[in-house]
């Protein structure tokens, strides 16, 4: 099982693996993500939307340093296109016709599929009423 700080003062006094302080809107993400439930997926922007603070690019940055995967499950987080975006800091290559070809961007589409989410053959999200999430 994964640690999971809760209060304030644990917050406080938690340091990543690099010795780092996490960031309150980080905390505020990945309280957020934790709701996610298995099947369903959310987009960058509607995480920052709910938050009502921050930006995509914010929120992708603070899954990105997520050092409690898969316990927050950031892979449940996809791009406002439908597609699935970057993992582990890593995002698909440039033009790139399919965009799961990146390792990690592979194994979160992997994750997701085996999870229930469906994906077409260029990455993106088929039948999008049935699994996005709004918080």
């Amino acid at each position: 099982k994964v640690f999971y700080p809760k209060g304030e003062i644990q917050r406080e006094s938690y340091r990543t693996k690099d010795g780092k302080k996490v960031p309150q809107h980080h905390w505020r993400v990945y309280d957020l993500i934790q709701q996610l439930p298995v099947g369903k997926v959310t987009t960058y922007k509607v995480i920052c939307v709910t938050l009502r603070e921050g930006s995509p690019r914010s929120v992708g940055t603070a899954l990105a340093n997520n050092p409690f995967a898969p316990f927050i499950p950031c892979h449940r987080v996809i791009a406002s296109d439908r597609t699935i975006g970057g993992f582990c800091g890593e995002k698909p290559k440039p033009g790139s016709r399919n965009r799961s070809m990146v390792s990690h961007c592979d194994w979160k589409l992997r994750m997701l599929r085996l999870e229930g989410v469906r994906f077409d053959d260029q990455g993106r999200l088929i039948a999008p009423s049935l699994a996005m999430w709004q918080p």
